[in-house]
């Protein structure tokens, strides 16, 4: 039996709802490398998956995020274990977005922009479970 792993990604929209926060993954990424997708972060053990969007947005953006409401969440197999997915939607409360953040031992992203949702395709079609999700929820998969 594989293990599982927690996971949550966050949706953080522009000023008026018209944009979404992407990042691109980095070139080592052992699954997605170099594709733009939802920023993400792994849940600890001893974690609520609020408190993983606070840490993660602190850690891999630099700012302080506030928790809006679920989006949705799935599951997907990969090869040495079972990934479940919860994707939020977020807000910044203070700061801007930057990365990389000088964090060592976690994923850093190469950039970031304000996306549409169409520029997740790619990644949700080469298994990026929270861009599915995602995509899934406004119907544009």
């Amino acid at each position: 039996m594989k293990p599982i792993k927690r996971a949550i990604a966050y949706v953080i929209y522009n000023n008026d709802h018209s944009k979404i926060l992407i990042v691109q993954r980095p070139h080592d990424d052992e699954n997605l490398p170099d594709v733009w997708g939802l920023p993400a972060g792994s849940v600890k053990d001893d974690e609520s998956l609020e408190e993983c969007l606070i840490r993660s947005g602190r850690e891999k953006l630099g700012v302080e995020l506030k928790l809006v409401n679920l989006i949705g969440k799935n599951n997907i197999e990969r090869k040495n274990y079972i990934l479940h997915m919860d994707d939020y939607e977020a807000k910044i409360i203070s700061g801007e977005p930057k990365v990389p953040q000088q964090i060592q031992g976690i994923t850093q992203y190469q950039q970031w922009k304000w996306g549409v949702s169409s520029d997740l395709r790619d990644a949700a079609n080469k298994g990026s479970l929270c861009s599915q999700i995602y995509l899934s929820s406004v119907n544009k998969r």
